[in-house]
């Protein structure tokens, strides 16, 4: 019967927007999540940086901070730290801006990898500490561009 095969056709449109909505539903639960999880990690280290540089980075690192122009500057780091995690926070709950979080995400951890190899290029291998931070920033740098790509490919 012609009625039946247009209310199947109906039913299966139906079917088919459905499970695309709910995939890209769980494809921007996953940009959250992930956008949450860099910006929650990366604030420990912010602080570390600029909240008493003096004793945190002399415990942690053995680098002494001795006058007020080393601390401005890991205070300064802190303050960009803090300032891209916000973003993340933004781009994880504000779908117009989530796709510039990304890459910003990408661009942060990538740059900052970069900055670590050469460094370990030209001075040696640093704290462990400092090397699985590189390791972190390597790994969610990757997830980062996996998941743009992702998002622009399927955009929401």
């Amino acid at each position: 019967m012609p009625g039946n095969d247009s209310r199947l056709a109906v039913l299966s449109d139906m079917s088919d927007r459905l499970l695309h909505n709910s995939q890209k539903e769980d494809d921007m639960k996953v940009r959250q999540l992930f956008l949450v999880i860099a910006a929650i990690g990366l604030v420990p280290v912010a602080l570390s940086y600029g909240v008493a540089p003096k004793e945190s980075l002399g415990y942690l690192f053995d680098i002494t901070v001795s006058n007020r122009n080393g601390a401005h500057i890991f205070r300064a780091t802190m303050g960009l730290y803090v300032a891209v995690a916000i973003f993340w926070i933004i781009g994880a709950f504000r779908a117009r801006v989530s796709q510039a979080a990304l890459y910003s995400l990408i661009v942060f951890m990538f740059g900052i990898a970069a900055g670590r190899i050469l460094s370990i290029v030209i001075d040696g291998v640093p704290h462990w500490l400092l090397v699985a931070y590189l390791a972190m920033e390597l790994l969610f740098g990757i997830l980062g561009v996996l998941l743009l790509r992702k998002q622009i490919r399927d955009p929401a």
